[in-house]
């Protein structure tokens, strides 16, 4: 159990000029509704949260309003902080340029409980080598810039967030988030780990909200976004197979459309796609599932046929690999109304 007269955590969130005003807040919400279910079982407040940016003052937000930090980063006493955060929004890419933030940071490593970051706050541990040889996840939008740019760092697509309280993925002292509302799945993780499941839970409740929500961020990407740029041997055929997902689209067929050999063909397409044919049909057919889902007039039964997985079984199995949902789940959560065929 959790030790109740544990002096307050300080929690210190890092904004900038157009940072992303959930990512600060959302985080800081959830140590404040821990606070509060403390109190209501008579225990002492654990936490004190604050927002630190360049300045104590205003703070210009990418919505358009100002949050206020409370003082400047470089006034912060490094040794009396148990977690800093580290935001994201249209203003990181300006952060990561920042040599004198970049080595505050490092300083902070070797100081903190935690260090840690939501949605693109990522890049910024990244670009100070603080995720070298360590799982990361930041946007989905951004993963491929950061496996690009960073190539050191285990860029993991589909989750929340990597923090591990038990060591399980490695060192749980540093650790990140995926987009935006990840932070505040990971500020109930961290309240879980320090005060336990059973507050834990109670703020997820009052914040009407799971405690660990179902699936990864992927169900929320824009899935399949290849580049298709040098592939001129591939154009047509890309092109071909989103109108003919319910068509043979084996590899043998692919390839007497491309009039290659199929091992050519194999190698031609895994050079210039960066994964196998099979696999690129499978993610093209999750994704036209994924928009007919949303349609009310849609059955489960019919997607999966229309999208060539012939049986609905066949697509939950896909969806659950890829997405870590079911097809039901997902029409659900997408807004349409239930459908009669569970799967």
């Amino acid at each position: 159990m959790p030790d109740c007269i544990t002096p307050s955590r300080i929690i210190a969130c890092f904004a900038f000029d157009d940072v992303m005003s959930l990512d600060v807040v959302g985080p800081l919400q959830v140590f404040a509704s821990a606070n509060g279910e403390l109190e209501r079982q008579g225990r002492a407040r654990g936490y004190e949260v604050l927002i630190i940016a360049d300045a104590a003052g205003p703070v210009p937000t990418s919505g358009g309003f100002k949050l206020y930090a409370d003082l400047g980063w470089c006034d912060l006493d490094l040794n009396t902080v148990d977690t800093i955060l580290i935001a994201g929004g249209d203003g990181i890419n300006r952060v990561r340029q920042r040599s004198d933030i970049l080595e505050w940071l490092k300083q902070a490593e070797g100081k903190l409980a935690r260090l840690g970051s939501v949605c693109s706050g990522a890049l910024v541990l990244a670009e100070a080598g603080l995720l070298d040889g360590k799982m990361a996840t930041t946007h989905w939008s951004r993963c491929d810039e950061m496996r690009q740019q960073f190539p050191a760092v285990q860029v993991i697509e589909d989750r929340l967030h990597s923090y591990d309280a038990q060591g399980l993925d490695g060192d749980p002292h540093i650790f990140t988030s995926a987009g935006v509302t990840a932070g505040i799945d990971l500020a109930l993780a961290l309240v879980e780990a320090d005060q336990g499941r059973a507050i834990a839970l109670a703020v997820a409740r009052r914040l009407v909200m799971f405690l660990k929500r179902p699936g990864g961020q992927a169900q929320f990407s824009a899935y399949l976004t290849p580049a298709i740029g040098g592939t001129a041997q591939l154009a047509g055929l890309l092109e071909w197979i989103p109108g003919n997902l319910d068509g043979d689209l084996s590899l043998e067929a692919l390839s007497a459309r491309a009039a290659m050999s199929a091992r050519t063909f194999s190698r031609v397409f895994t050079r210039d796609l960066g994964m196998t044919p099979a696999r690129y049909v499978e993610r093209v057919r999750i994704e036209a599932a994924r928009a007919l889902l949303q349609d009310d007039a849609m059955s489960v039964t019919r997607v999966a046929r229309l999208c060539g997985f012939g049986h609905p079984e066949t697509l939950r199995r896909a969806f659950q690999r890829h997405l870590s949902i079911s097809p039901q789940e997902y029409a659900d959560r997408f807004g349409r109304k239930p459908d009669v065929v569970a799967v």
